[in-house]
């Protein structure tokens, strides 16, 4: 497939009244609306389109009584893979596993999020099995693969070959083409024990053991989702909430404590060479200390007090100049987003990841952006001032311009629902009633917003 998609950036905003499902799949946001429809709320909606496999993050607001919850349903490592046994393998930090390496995987915990969800958050009016059933359908009659995902499956077609049971996920021994029906299997209906214990489980343990992992039964039986007590910032007015560490949701939050100390940028113009140069050098303030600050908290002391300090925010803004690039650090992401509101204005941020990175806020509105590994590279796409780009290279970024067609699927996709046009200075409370919901889909994928 060519790489000469054109990108529209002039979808208009998609509102409504009683619900809304936004998502980077148009099947799953239509699923999503049709359970709202039947009396499910925001989080029986959210978990309907994604993959079991990696981890999986959820936000959720109470429009009733305005309480978030959060649910980390990250995987642990395999209880065998001690350091110990990972330097009796001859691996060291100068020398890890190949990122294919069975030894990086850890117990999925999106499946478990998906019950959790609908199980601790949801409305209780529709069973799983009711919530589910729009997935199941399109697992009997088959789904149309849409473009994009026709295009990233072709791009990953040799891996599938390689990786055993991949076939399955090919047509003819081909990636399917953009229209083509796929089929996917059941994953059955007694929720999280039908796929951490018994015969899935025990198909997972065997394919990873197979290729020299260190899984067992116990590691994918043990697995629970945590509930957990969001974090959160202000910025301008506005209050953003973020799971707290494992996540990387830390990082989003630094990011706009640190530019809240650039008041001046705005008169600046937003895609400036100035504004982008400070957002860069911001982003990489906050992923530096997400880096060497995140981890699982029940193992080390994360200090988020002082890290969402102002104060710290404020220091660290110090070190940016407005007219050179700093040396820095960086990370990467491979994630799944997708937002729900429903009538009550209950809110669920949903994030499915394979990765590292995973963000969600109360806003419904998430950041992703891939940074490739071992170097720091400004990606900016077609749209962006040749002149812009030119100035950046002058301050010391590495600059890839312009980034354009199916390629600016790198800089990730977002999604997003707002109660209300609030950011609109312009228009009174009067003019535009806040009970109007407001969404959008980034044209980079292949979904969009849909309410009613």
């Amino acid at each position: 497939m060519g790489t000469d998609l054109t990108f529209s950036s002039r979808r208009s905003p998609v509102v409504c009244l009683h619900g809304c499902v936004a998502s980077s799949q148009p099947l799953a946001s239509s699923i999503g609306l049709d359970v709202l429809k039947r009396g499910g709320n925001a989080a029986d909606a959210a978990p309907c389109s994604t993959s079991p496999g990696g981890d999986a993050f959820c936000l959720f607001y109470n429009g009733k009584t305005g309480e978030i919850r959060g649910i980390n349903s990250s995987g642990h490592f395999p209880r065998a893979l001690t350091l110990d046994f990972l330097e009796g393998q001859g691996y060291t930090a100068e020398n890890p596993p190949s990122v294919f390496d069975a030894l990086n995987v850890t117990v999925p915990g999106a499946l478990a999020c998906w019950c959790d969800t609908v199980q601790l958050l949801g409305s209780h009016k529709l069973s799983l099995q009711e919530v589910l059933s729009g997935a199941v359908e399109l697992a009997e009659v088959g789904f149309p693969v849409a473009e994009l995902t026709a295009h990233h499956w072709a791009n990953w077609k040799s891996a599938l070959r390689d990786a055993g049971k991949g076939g399955e996920l090919m047509i003819d021994g081909h990636a399917p083409k953009c229209g083509q029906l796929m089929y996917p299997q059941e994953l059955g209906e007694r929720g999280k024990p039908a796929f951490y214990q018994g015969r899935v489980a025990q198909a997972i343990v065997d394919v990873i053991n197979q290729n020299g992992g260190v899984m067992t039964l116990d590691d994918l039986s043990s697995h629970d989702s945590e509930v957990v007590t969001p974090i959160s910032t202000e910025y301008k007015g506005v209050c953003l909430w973020e799971l707290p560490p494992n996540s990387q949701g830390l990082a989003a939050l630094l990011t706009l404590d640190i530019m809240e100390n650039f008041p001046q940028l705005k008169a600046k113009g937003h895609n400036s060479s100035d504004y982008i140069h400070v957002l860069v050098e911001a982003v990489r303030l906050a992923l530096t200390d997400a880096l060497r600050y995140l981890g699982d908290s029940s193992h080390v002391t994360i200090p988020l007090e002082t890290l969402l300090d102002k104060g710290y925010s404020h220091q660290r803004a110090q070190l940016i100049s407005t007219d050179r690039l700093e040396p820095g650090l960086m990370t990467g992401s491979d994630t799944v987003y997708f937002c729900v509101i429903d009538s009550e204005r209950n809110a669920c941020s949903f994030v499915n990841s394979n990765h590292m990175e995973e963000n969600s806020s109360k806003l419904c509105c998430m950041w992703s952006h891939f940074f490739p590994a071992g170097q720091w590279l400004v990606n900016l796409e077609e749209g962006i001032d040749q002149k812009v780009a030119e100035e950046l290279k002058r301050r010391g970024h590495r600059v890839n311009w312009p980034v354009s067609g199916h390629k600016r699927s790198q800089f990730g996709r977002g999604q997003i629902i707002a109660v209300g046009d609030w950011w609109n200075p312009s228009v009174t409370q009067g003019d535009r009633p806040s009970r109007v919901l407001w969404a959008g889909s980034d044209p980079r994928a292949d979904g969009c917003a849909q309410g009613y």
